[in-house]
């Protein structure tokens, strides 16, 4: 009986034809070693349709062409000999070619019915070019003539014609047409469907969904780079093995120069000129046959480019995709190392190499998948979705952030290159009718610097200064508010943030000698009438302390705060959060002084920035008592910056050498030195 929903049947009204019941290729399949695609090109037509009698009828078909012409590999024998038998006969295999020099002529080779060495005309392979590289999936016309014979040795297989299983034909326009009627959520539904995956299913969240959607970004911007590491069961291969024949799989090692770029003896030109994407698969183990393929694969991925030794430079279009399992915690691989260094040691310290690489997907977030997880429901046919895709890659989008929003000043230009590629790749996937707001941008964005920021933070851990600025950020245009974009990995265990802090926030530590206590203020600023509001605390020194640098500040408002700014134009509501340990004490004014002014000014402070410290109603900085455990777990807790009152300088030497190794602790003697090294420098 079949259960639909209100999308399947929006689908099937709009896309009848194009669409098929997802479940249903594993219904066929069973043990059958046979792409997706194949079968839902033999679905497609057949069982487009919400009706269970047709549905059944076109599932028989189905089954009977797959019966009569669908090669397993144990049939290899017998359909060998129905070929000699009936002379001819039309199967569904996989078929590759292969040169072979000293003859001067192609071979074909079919997979499944173990035929090797079947004669094919050169024009065949000339129109079917990838052939020769991997092979494709196809309607095969095959004849069995024993008369064809070199030498003493009979060659009776012969290929006489071949069908490629993709579209022959695609027109854009009805996906461009159609995209109107659904909403976001719904087109997004239906592309995660049409790749096999269930939205609604348990442990897919919107967050994985997106994840999800950025591993086809490579096949709709040409010339992409992504990286993706995580555990094995995670569909890291199935997008590029399964719902398209435009990309390759390559397995762990087998990369070689004539096979990935150009062949110097016949001028063939490899994958990249012939394929939408290229998966490396066990990009842990081995990448490359040929040590010279890591440099024209550095020149390829930089421009679409490489230059080949008999002279000119060739292009290509395909992206680049490397995948890998990572066994350990992520946390773990970031305690010792950096999150490249799962893949080869060809590349995984090789920052030339790693710096190309445009998109770094976490896929250690995904979880692995489980028959819940793919969808019984209706999606594009693979065919149709595979045509969908590439005819994306002819367009591009490249400047749709620049209506709304600018790029940080963080951003090289590898980065804004990067960020840009991948705000147009959602954008062709979720608006292939180029319709979106700016609120959507605004997301794709944020999402496409968190995935290049990714890879920017591992080169500055392998140790490049050129690497350094990665405070990757965006301004809103209409507002001018600069917004901090962080990775989820980075702040890790570390309760203190590891981005730029946003205005009114800051870090400080307290300590009575018995408890030490990791603590949040927040300030939030609001046109009134010089109110201030304490929330968070019952702690009567606390208060104390925030009062005390709120009435400092009134009373030096002239020194302190330009004509523009007077706290009798605002009211002020102070947050302050325990965030670790059992009960906070006094000590903090500094901290609140600096979240104080950065909240008016709206001003960003440094990343992972802490202040210790107390300033008196007078202005005096007070020393900061129980130095040494407050500093250190601050440091422990994330902390990169310690602003300390000078009067603590004779206690630097108190301080762990591996707390010294990795916080700095500059000091500071007034409030205006304060402020200078707590804020962000622009």
């Amino acid at each position: 009986m079949i259960v639909l929903d209100d999308l399947d049947k929006k689908a099937l009204d709009h896309f009848r034809g194009f669409v098929v019941k997802k479940d249903l290729v594993g219904i066929i399949k069973g043990g059958a070693n046979v792409p997706a695609f194949v079968l839902e090109y033999l679905l497609a037509n057949t069982c487009s349709t919400e009706d269970e009698v047709k549905l059944q009828e076109g599932m028989e078909n189905v089954k009977k062409i797959l019966r009569d012409h669908y090669i397993n590999p144990e049939e290899s024998t017998l359909i060998q000999s129905k070929l000699r038998e009936k002379g001819r006969y039309k199967i569904i295999d996989k078929i590759s070619v292969e040169l072979e020099t000293q003859k001067d002529r192609y071979w074909a080779n079919i997979a499944n019915s173990n035929i090797k060495k079947a004669n094919i005309s050169d024009e065949l392979v000339t129109n079917h070019e990838k052939l020769m590289l991997g092979g494709i999936w196809a309607i095969i016309e095959m004849e069995y003539d024993p008369m064809i014979t070199i030498g003493s040795t009979v060659y009776p297989f012969v290929v006489r014609d071949i069908k490629p299983i993709q579209l022959s034909s695609f027109d854009n326009s009805k996906i461009t047409d159609k995209r109107k009627e659904f909403t976001n959520e719904e087109w997004k539904t239906l592309l995660l469907r049409s790749a096999g995956y269930e939205p609604f299913s348990e442990g897919l969240d919107d967050r994985k969904l997106n994840l999800l959607l950025c591993r086809l970004i490579p096949l709709v911007e040409a010339n992409f780079n992504m990286v993706e590491l995580g555990p094995r069961s995670s569909g890291k291969s199935y997008i590029y093995k399964e719902i398209t024949p435009y990309a390759i799989l390559i397995s762990g090692g087998q990369g070689s120069v004539p096979q990935l770029f150009v062949n110097n003896t016949t001028g063939r030109v490899g994958a990249v000129g012939l394929w939408d994407a290229i998966c490396f698969d066990e990009s842990t183990d081995k990448l490359f046959k040929d040590h010279d393929a890591i440099p024209m694969m550095k020149d390829y991925m930089e421009s679409g480019s490489f230059s080949r030794a008999k002279g000119g430079e060739i292009t290509g279009s395909a992206s680049v995709i490397l995948n890998g399992n990572i066994n350990q915690p992520v946390e773990t691989v970031l305690q010792n190392s950096h999150l490249f260094s799962p893949l080869s040691d060809e590349v995984n310290n090789d920052t030339a190499f790693l710096d190309r690489i445009n998109l770094f997907l976490p896929g250690w977030e995904i979880t692995k998948f489980s028959p819940k997880n793919f969808t019984n429901h209706f999606g594009f046919s693979t065919d149709f979705f595979s045509e969908v895709l590439k005819s994306q890659r002819k367009t591009t989008y490249y400047e749709a952030i620049d209506k709304y929003f600018t790029l940080g000043s963080h951003l090289k230009q590898r980065d804004s290159k990067s960020v840009r590629r991948i705000v147009s790749g959602f954008i062709k996937l979720l608006h292939p009718d180029g319709i979106y707001t700016k609120e959507d941008i605004r997301s794709y964005l944020i999402l496409a610097m968190e995935m290049r920021r990714r890879v920017k933070e591992q080169l500055k851990r392998i140790g490049g200064m050129e690497f350094w600025d990665t405070n990757f950020s965006y301004i809103d245009k209409e507002t001018q508010e600069e917004n901090y974009v962080g990775l989820p990995e980075e702040r890790g265990s570390h309760l203190i943030e590891s981005n730029p802090l946003p205005p009114g926030v800051c870090y400080t530590s307290t300590s009575d000698g018995d408890t030490t206590s990791l603590v949040k203020i927040e300030v939030v600023v609001l046109k009134g009438s010089g109110k201030i509001n304490i929330t968070g605390t019952n702690n009567q020194e606390v208060k104390e302390n925030i009062k005390n640098t709120y009435n400092y500040i009134r009373a030096n408002e002239k020194s302190i705060l330009d004509d523009q700014h007077s706290l009798t134009g605002y009211d002020l509501n102070i947050q302050v959060s325990n965030l670790m340990g059992s009960s906070i004490s006094g000590g903090i004014g500094s901290a609140v002084y600096v979240a104080i002014i950065s909240a008016i000014y709206k001003k960003n402070l440094k990343p992972a920035l802490a202040v210790l410290g107390n300033i008196s109603i007078g202005g005096a900085v007070e020393r900061a008592q129980n130095f040494a455990d407050r500093v250190t777990f601050l440091s422990e807790n994330g902390a990169k910056t310690i602003l300390v009152p000078m009067d603590n300088l004779t206690e630097i030497t108190t301080l762990p050498q591996a707390i010294l190794g990795k916080t700095d602790t500059p000091f500071y003697g007034n409030s205006q030195m304060l402020l200078q090294k707590a804020v962000l420098s622009e």
